[in-house]
Formats: structure tokens, C-alpha cells, sequence
């Protein structure tokens, strides 16, 4: 098995990711023309308490096992990764099918506590198996990860995408029965993809391993011997769990607080249920489109830190760091620009929601800051702090809530009242992550690339709103008008950035 580099690594994940996330924003879009914001804001209401259930199911272990896998690696210690598999797949597998159990049988009773529209408990009903899946394949994840091989797990993301081809037709035939049920169908063909993904991970699995390496050799015994690497597991896991739970949690208390302050506001039940699908289901899905690259790149950085900080090579922990924001500016500036330049004939054009393009417009330019956010959070487990994750977003996720507490239920603000909130949690997030980072190894940012790269995308907003304004003029036809408009802005961009010497691919694949 192959080890790749970091920008390699990162690269395999983004081009699978790119793949996935358009073909997924495809997928959105097709829901949002079918079942409009209600269908969606049904969905979005499901998804926290799903998430929640696996969140108890792996307890942190992916991440975990990708640290660990890693530092043994280095070692050639071949028996530790084996006991490190087998503790985890016997863990996540009899508590993922617990937890789907004790879930179905109680979903009526979750659905009425957790839901502020008893139509998402089929949604609810329908997502829940996903969850022994979703456990088996995330530790299959987490050892080729801690491989650093991350071409099967970018295959497996461009297998799932099979749920695209079954979910416009099963929601239409269900569409008639009523929109809770089209709203189950679109959350069921998801169930679908994910069991592609693991009979692919799985078999790349059985091929690729070391051939000392069987797992059906003495597993009893493995278990029994597996206590240490129980509690190597859990150190990391853990915290990293108390994070999924933090951020769990606050998905399911979210749409309660939301709606009940929309309420105060003098906002009705199904009104709030449209804004919050507004909200949750087109603005934010946009704005975290290019989140692939930076997702992809956390996800190559736990074990590649972990690798450097067993090595004791803190010049490399740095560079590696440094990698990472240039990437997150590379990605993050671009796209921030044109959604704030382009807020309203992007979401007209693809929601046929003009009122969507406004939240882009509040929320895009904080929303820079979470390129940075998941590189950073990657560099702190990756340092072996998943407790100082966990705590710097249970401090930021709280400071969220009480802020949409104050500020939904201000009549003056409403729904833009979460917005701010939003922007304010993921503001403190990033920052006490960064400060973090700062005090733990002295890392400080390369302010000259960063003002280079932020002019160049000021420049190219420009550029291209004097573009858009052009053409208007010559055609009326808005898929040509933004095509023309967004083109000319990113090559601009571009070449920009190779003016100011931004990119060097030399340096990032090192």
C-alpha cells in the first residue's frame, strides 16, 4: 500500500470530493424544485439526531484510529494496527446496532421531543440504519487514512453518489402520497449509497492489507489483548466525541430554539419551518461548496501531524500548518467574493429564491473563516488535543445559541437574527482554534500571502461585477450571463495569484 504525501493525499480527496459535492449540489437542487424549502427544511430537522446516534456509534473512533495507525506505522508495529482494527470494528458494530434498534423503537418518542415538525419523524425513521453502516465504514476510513492512502476513501465517496441516480425517481412516486413522505425517500436512497461505499471499502480492505495481517486469525483473542489499545483509542476518541456530541446536540436544539424564537418574533410554525430550510438547505449548502478541498485536506492532516510530532519535527508541523491556511485562502477568498457579488442571481438562478442570495450576502464573508476552521481543528488532534477542540467549540457553539436566543426573537431581525449568531459562533470558533494552535507550537500567519491573496480576490469581484453589468446589456439570458461573468472572474483571479507568486506547487507537494 502506498503512502502518499499531504498535498497528494489532500488532492485525491478533493478531486472524489469535487466529483461528490457536485453531484450532490445537483442533487439539492433537484429537491429544492421538487419538494421546495418545506421538503428540505423536513430533512435538515432529521439529519442532528441522526447524526447525534453516530456520533455515540463511532465515539470519536476514525479520527483516532488514523492518529494511531499512523504513529505505528512509523514503528512497523503491524500487531498494534491489527489490535487497533479489531477493537474498533467490534465497538462501532455492536453499538451502532444497539443504538438503531433502541432509535427505531423510539422514534416516535424522539420525534416529539427533538422535532419541531412531527412530519420529519419519517424522515427521522427512515435515516436511522444508516447508522451501523456509517460505524463499519468509518473505521475502515480511519485505518486508510492512517495509512495516509487516500484513494480508496475517495472512491468510496464516488460510489455513494448511486443514491443521485434512485433519489429524483423515488421521490416523485412518493411525492403524491405527501411531501413527509417524498421528504423520507430523498433520505433513504442515501442509506443506499453508503452500503456501496462499504462493500467497496471493504473489499479494497481485504485485497490491500498486509498479508501477516488477517483479522479473522485469533479475534477473541485479540479483544482480550486490546485494553491498552482500548484506552489509546478513547484518549483521542473521546474528546473528539464530545465534540460530535457538542455539535449534535446543538443541531437538535437549534431548530427547537430557532423556531421558538422566530415565535416571540410573531413568526408561525410552517413559516419558520420555509426560513430555516431558507437558511439551512440553500444558503449554507452554497457557501460551503468548495468546503471539499479544505475537508479533504483535514482529513490528510491528522495522521501526516501525528507522523511529524512522533518524529519530533516541529519545523515540519509548521510548514504543514502553513500548507493548509494557504490552501484555505487559495479555496476560500475566490468563493466568498463571487457569493457576495453574485448572491442574488446565483440563488435565483439555482433555487428560484432571490430572499436565499440575502443570507449569502450576512453570512459569505464570515463564512470565510471556516476554510480555516477544519484545517485547524485537524492540526490539534493531529497534536494529540482533541480536548482543547472539544472545548473551544462547546464554548463557541454556546455563545451561538444564547446570541440566536437574543437575537431571532428580536421582530426587528427574525430569521437574519440567526444569521448574525451564526456568523458570531463560527467567528469565536476559528479564533480560539488559531490562538490554540499559536500557544501550543508558536505559529504565527504569512500576513504578506495573505493580503496577496485577498487583493487578488477583491480585484476579481470587481472584474467580475463589471463583467456581469456588461453582458446584461448584451443578452438577458442568465445561465450565459453568470457562466461569462464567473469565468472571466476566476481566471482573473488566477492569474493574479500567479503574478503575486502565491501558487508553487514545487513547495506544496513536499
Amino acid at each position: 500500500m502506498t503512502k502518499q504525501t499531504l498535498f497528494k493525499g489532500t488532492m485525491i480527496l478533493t478531486v472524489a470530493a469535487f466529483i461528490t459535492k457536485i453531484l450532490g449540489f445537483a442533487n439539492g437542487i433537484v429537491l429544492a424544485n421538487v419538494i421546495g424549502p418545506e421538503g428540505v427544511g423536513l430533512i435538515m430537522m432529521a439529519m442532528p439526531v441522526t447524526g447525534l446516534l453516530i456520533t455515540l456509534t463511532t465515539l470519536g473512533l476514525p479520527i483516532a484510529i488514523s492518529k494511531l495507525v499512523a504513529e505505528a506505522e512509523i514503528k512497523g508495529n503491524y500487531r498494534r494496527v491489527k489490535k487497533i482494527l479489531v477493537v474498533s470494528l467490534v465497538t462501532t458494530s455492536l453499538l451502532g446496532f444497539i443504538l438503531m434498534i433502541i432509535a427505531i423503537f423510539g422514534a416516535k418518542a424522539l420525534s416529539s421531543h427533538f422535532l419541531t415538525d412531527q412530519r420529519a419523524y419519517y424522515s427521522l425513521l427512515a435515516v436511522i440504519p444508516i447508522v451501523p453502516i456509517v460505524a463499519v465504514s468509518s473505521v475502515i476510513k480511519g485505518y486508510f487514512r492512517g495509512k495516509q492512502n487516500m484513494t480508496p476513501i475517495a472512491l468510496s465517496q464516488v460510489i455513494e453518489v448511486v443514491r443521485i441516480g434512485l433519489i429524483f425517481f423515488l421521490v416523485q412516486w412518493l411525492l403524491p402520497y405527501g411531501i413527509e413522505y417524498a421528504a423520507a425517500g430523498a433520505v433513504l436512497c442515501g442509506i443506499i449509497g453508503e452500503g456501496f461505499s462499504l462493500l467497496y471499502l471493504f473489499s479494497v480492505f481485504k485485497w490491500s492489507k498486509h498479508k501477516k495481517f488477517k483479522l479473522h486469525h485469533s479475534f477473541i483473542k485479540q479483544i482480550s489483548k486490546g485494553k491498552e489499545v482500548f484506552f489509546d483509542l478513547l484518549k483521542t476518541g473521546l474528546p473528539t466525541t464530545g465534540n460530535g456530541l457538542i455539535q449534535s446536540l446543538i443541531g437538535i436544539i437549534q431548530p427547537i430554539l430557532i423556531t421558538q424564537s422566530l415565535a416571540l418574533a410573531g413568526i408561525g410554525t410552517a413559516l419558520a419551518t420555509k426560513q430555516y430550510g431558507i437558511v439551512m438547505g440553500y444558503a449554507i449548502p452554497l457557501m460551503l461548496l468548495p468546503g471539499f478541498v479544505t475537508n479533504s485536506l483535514s482529513v490528510a492532516l491528522v495522521p501526516a501531524i501525528s507522523e511529524s510530532k512522533e518524529n519530533n519535527n516541529h519545523l515540519l508541523i509548521k510548514k504543514r500548518i502553513q500548507q493548509a491556511v494557504n490552501i484555505a485562502l487559495i479555496v476560500g477568498v475566490p468563493w466568498t467574493i463571487i457569493l457576495y457579488v453574485f448572491a442574488e442571481p446565483l440563488t435565483t438562478l439555482i433555487y428560484k429564491s432571490p430572499e436565499a442570495g440575502t443570507f449569502l450576502k450576512i453570512m459569505g464573508p464570515f463564512f470565510l473563516l471556516h476554510y480555516f476552521r477544519t484545517p485547524f481543528q485537524a492540526v490539534l488532534i493531529g497534536l494529540g488535543k482533541a480536548n482543547t477542540v472539544m472545548i473551544n467549540n462547546l464554548v463557541a457553539s454556546i455563545i451561538s445559541l444564547i446570541s440566536i436566543a437574543f437575537l431571532a426573537s428580536n421582530p426587528e431581525l427574525g430569521i437574519y437574527g440567526l444569521a448574525l449568531s451564526l456568523n458570531i459562533g463560527l467567528t469565536l470558533g476559528t479564533s480560539l482554534h488559531f490562538f490554540s494552535i499559536k500557544k501550543l507550537i508558536g505559529f504565527y500567519l504569512n500576513l504578506i500571502d495573505t493580503i496577496k491573496v485577498i487583493l487578488s480576490g477583491i480585484i476579481m469581484g470587481y472584474g467580475g461585477l463589471i463583467t456581469f453589468k456588461y453582458i446584461q446589456n448584451e443578452t438577458t439570458n442568465s445561465i450565459v450571463i453568470l457562466v461569462i461573468s464567473l469565468t472571466i472572474s476566476l481566471l482573473s483571479y488566477l492569474l493574479f495569484l500567479f503574478f503575486f507568486k502565491i501558487i508553487n506547487f514545487k513547495k506544496l507537494h513536499k
